[in-house]
């Protein structure tokens, strides 16, 4: 590897190392001090071979001095943060000395930093490029690849956060913020998209793939009741944490293919307890994350668990996300379950309509949902093939599809848009939709069809 592309690794590693020690650690920690000096000692370096530094970022990628620095998944952390605050470029010049590189470093791990709050300060010899929020937004959200991306970090985050409260006893709060900031601004710029890749399931990352569909489909209820910023968030965060408390069940418990016996049910059961005491005791997460972890198994007429616990009235974060859960759950691919298509998971929700599930909330979320979800496939009664568009809320039985292979199973060169619910006063020859389709036999990814 030449000197300097070997360099400008490194001070992408150290930079990385400086980040995450500056979340995990108090400052003036050991541990941060010499991910500084090693920090500094890279940038020395390469301003050894010129007087200005510039670390840029294009696409997901690094560029040091010209030099592009190939992807790891150790920088994709950096990455994130980075493009979360803003920060498309870093320019350091000769000269620079330790309080300055400390200070950058302290900025950019701060763990109260919102997203677009950070402030910068006058530094002699560093400058930092901006991008505006508007700009991120688009950049970040402007097809389906990009939502793709977007959801597969937090899937990664999500078991960051995992392997971190199994090993300290606690979650990483900074990362799990920073996950939720993310998958908060996508659900406000397109909801229907973020909601769609929820469908994505790889049963090896069940765990992980779950947390982060609760908190989409949570925020994504919420958002739709009107709630937005700070609070959506922290709705988000605590649906992501809802069962944290699963680290301690033993995972032959968690991962056995039939029935649990009547004592590892009651082991399992202790999950609610165990997530609400340890976010108790984690600092900076919000009230509502230890309230909707022990309650989230609660139902309404007194039935769940843990046992002999009732409430005249659940936290509207506790109520999204029992919903949520029971919905992700029951469509997912297991050892020892099919998944359900949604019709037969609404009427599951809809049979405990207003005694277990508040029956409002049951009924919106089936609109935002839908009975054929956005990026679902679909047979037609004419054996055409579709791609679920959007969802129609007043009928979701009706959603704008796209059809993609006629009736002889020819692949349409130009698909047909068709508004289902517009349609409807055809009468018996309107069309309709006589179920889902599996896409792994079709051969199509419906989601590049959005």
């Amino acid at each position: 590897m030449a000197p300097r592309a070997q360099l400008a690794e490194e001070l992408l590693r150290r930079l990385a190392a400086s980040l995450r020690a500056g979340q995990l650690y108090s400052k003036g920690h050991p541990v941060i001090t010499r991910n500084l000096d090693s920090l500094y000692r890279a940038i020395d370096g390469l301003h050894d071979l010129s007087p200005t530094l510039v670390v840029g970022i294009v696409g997901d990628e690094f560029i040091v001095d010209e030099v592009p620095v190939p992807r790891a998944e150790a920088l994709a952390p950096l990455v994130r943060r980075l493009r979360q605050i803003g920060v498309e470029r870093i320019t350091i010049e000769k000269g620079v000395d330790r309080d300055e590189i400390a200070c950058l470093a302290e900025v950019v791990s701060s763990t109260t930093a919102g997203e677009g709050e950070v402030a910068f300060p006058s530094l002699p010899h560093i400058r930092v490029g901006r991008v505006s929020v508007a700009e991120r937004i688009e950049g970040a959200t402007a097809d389906m690849a990009s939502f793709r991306r977007i959801y597969a970090d937090a899937v990664r985050s999500a078991e960051g956060v995992w392997d971190t409260a199994k090993a300290e006893g606690a979650p990483d709060v900074t990362v799990a913020r920073q996950l939720v900031d993310g998958l908060a601004q996508a659900v406000s710029q397109n909801r229907t998209a973020l909601l769609a890749l929820t469908a994505l399931r790889e049963y090896d990352n069940y765990t992980f793939t779950h947390m982060v569909n609760v908190s989409i489909l949570v925020m994504a209820q919420a958002r739709a009741l009107g709630i937005d910023g700070p609070l959506l968030r922290e709705f988000g965060l605590a649906a992501l944490m809802h069962d944290i408390g699963k680290i301690q069940t033993p995972l032959d418990i968690l991962n056995k293919s039939g029935a649990l016996t009547a004592e590892e049910f009651a082991v399992m059961k202790r999950h609610p307890i165990d997530g609400a005491e340890m976010l108790r005791g984690t600092p900076d997460v919000p009230t509502l994350a230890p309230v909707v972890a022990f309650e989230h198994h609660l139902r309404l007429d007194g039935s769940g668990y843990p046992e002999g616990v009732r409430r005249p009235s659940m936290n509207l974060g506790t109520m999204l996300c029992a919903i949520a859960d029971v919905y992700d759950a029951m469509r997912s691919n297991r050892v020892y379950q099919t998944a359900f298509p949604t019709a037969r998971i609404l009427a599951v929700l809809e049979a405990n309509d207003g005694h277990r599930f508040d029956m409002r909330l049951v009924r919106r979320f089936g609109q935002l949902i839908g009975v054929y979800p956005v990026g679902n496939l679909v047979t037609l009664a004419t054996g055409e093939i579709a791609v679920v568009v959007k969802t129609h809320a007043p009928d979701p039985h009706r959603p704008h599809i796209r059809i993609i292979i006629d009736q002889h199973g020819t692949r349409l060169v130009r698909p047909i848009d068709v508004q289902l619910w517009a349609c409807a006063d055809q009468g018996v020859l309107a069309p309709q939709i006589a179920g889902p389709a599996d896409p792994a036999l079709v051969g199509i990814d419906p989601l590049t069809l959005l």
